[in-house]
């Protein structure tokens, strides 16, 4: 198992975890993400991992349907991404997409991953669950973000920064600078 892959079950694993503890009320529950609710945010990250399966094999990828079940659509994503990434010719193979060519567990490992990530956040606050993220993928998400600032930023992406205070914990200052406050 890779660094890529242990760190994408952990951070999925997470994120299953708040999945779990969403209540049949709070799917229409706002989040973070002001656009959206509980539910839509779930069906983002279901999206998003479609996608980045879809770069790996050329196919588009399957429209999200708000009413499925998020939960089965959830785990066929995150499995179908965890196979992938236990397969050396999958995990090494060129795709394309938003950030250029790389490997599939690159494109995995760096947006997949602070994807999920920071939306694991969100779907905590907006329904009163735990919040702490995994410290090393809190990390590796900065290392990724840090560098691509600009390109973040603007309608359908990262709000403004928000300035951290001088003893923010690294949770708190990628929170802040994905535009959260915390």
């Amino acid at each position: 198992m890779s660094e890529v892959s242990e760190r994408y079950a952990k951070i999925a694993d997470g994120f299953t975890t708040r999945l779990e503890g969403v209540s049949p009320d709070q799917w229409s529950a706002p989040t973070p993400c002001t656009e959206w609710t509980a539910r839509d945010l779930v069906g983002h990250v279901i999206a998003t991992h479609r996608r980045v399966m879809a770069a790996l094999d050329g196919t588009e990828p399957a429209p999200v349907n708000p009413a499925a079940d998020h939960m089965q659509d959830w785990a066929t994503a995150k499995g179908a991404v965890g196979e992938a990434l236990d397969d050396r010719s999958k995990a090494t193979q060129t795709v394309s997409g938003i950030f250029g060519e790389q490997p599939f567990e690159s494109l995995v490992g760096r947006l997949l991953c602070t994807d999920t990530l920071i939306h694991t956040w969100d779907l905590a606050r907006g329904t009163g669950q735990q919040e702490d993220l995994d410290p090393v993928a809190v990390t590796k998400a900065m290392e990724f973000l840090t560098p691509i600032d600009d390109a973040i930023r603007g309608p359908g992406r990262f709000a403004p920064k928000i300035q951290p205070s001088p003893d923010a914990g690294d949770q708190t200052r990628l929170l802040n600078f994905s535009g959260r406050a915390v």
